[in-house]
């Protein structure tokens, strides 16, 4: 999944669409114009999705919002969304767009057949991401599918969607926290600061080695604690040290 990148129709309004596809079958799965890149909107586009072609087991995408945050193991409120629906994000490397190469690929060739030059009205260029995923699906062989149309070659998920998003269960190995409104922990007598994007989480703790732990939401590692040195968080491409606080009380 991915942005396109905005630009302006005749009229004046900004399109920002969004764009989701197969990765084996290169089946274009959402091509639509969303009023603002975030949660509020992209959310009902992939739930959309998901009623209508099950859910996968990763979704990729690169680290920009609202995919990806700046917070530990880079997740996102979409992010946390995604893995209570039983998907795992997935990110390309910084700066590395060659790694979701097909998806580039068709975004200019989205490009040069719908916004080159835009629509005139919005509602004209709506009109024209959807002649273009018709086209794309089922009319377009490809080479690298022995020149098949993408239609030919998608198979929707077998695992259906029903709506509701869980939080992630644990083994019985982990040592299992509840993150705070604040986005702390309690862990042993002090205060560690995680993330705000999950407020009211359960994280998992696993014992790694001596005194060490790795910190997990669902299958995303958000980072590690040693000893008495803090929580060290994962993001997408750093790593930064955040000290712990004593305990109030």
């Amino acid at each position: 999944m991915d942005f396109k990148g905005w630009f302006l129709t005749g009229d004046g309004i900004q399109v920002d669409s969004l764009t989701v596809t197969d990765a084996e079958s290169r089946y274009l799965i959402r091509c639509e114009a969303v009023g603002r890149p975030d949660l509020a909107h992209v959310w009902p586009v992939l739930e959309s999705a998901f009623y209508e072609f099950g859910l996968p087991t990763a979704m990729r995408s690169d680290n920009g919002a609202p995919f990806a945050g700046r917070g530990a193991g880079g997740l996102s409120r979409l992010a946390v969304r995604l893995i209570k629906a039983g998907i795992r994000p997935e990110r390309i490397e910084p700066g590395k767009p060659q790694q979701n190469g097909r998806h580039e690929r068709m975004h200019l060739t989205l490009q040069e057949e719908t916004a080159s030059p835009p629509a005139r009205s919005l509602k004209e260029q709506m009109q024209r991401f959807r002649d273009f995923r018709q086209s794309f699906n089922h009319e377009r062989p490809h080479e690298a599918l022995d020149y098949e149309v993408p239609a030919a070659r998608y198979q929707p998920s077998p695992r259906r969607f029903d709506g509701r998003l869980r939080s992630p269960d644990y083994p019985h190995d982990a040592e299992i926290r509840r993150v705070r409104r604040t986005g702390e922990i309690k862990w042993r007598n002090r205060s560690l600061f995680l993330t705000e994007v999950l407020s009211g989480e359960p994280v998992g703790l696993f014992l790694i080695g001596p005194e060490t732990w790795l910190v997990k939401y669902g299958p995303v590692a958000l980072g590690s604690i040693r000893g008495k040195a803090g929580f060290e968080k994962f993001g997408a491409g750093s790593r930064s040290r955040t000290k712990p606080r004593p305990e109030p009380g």
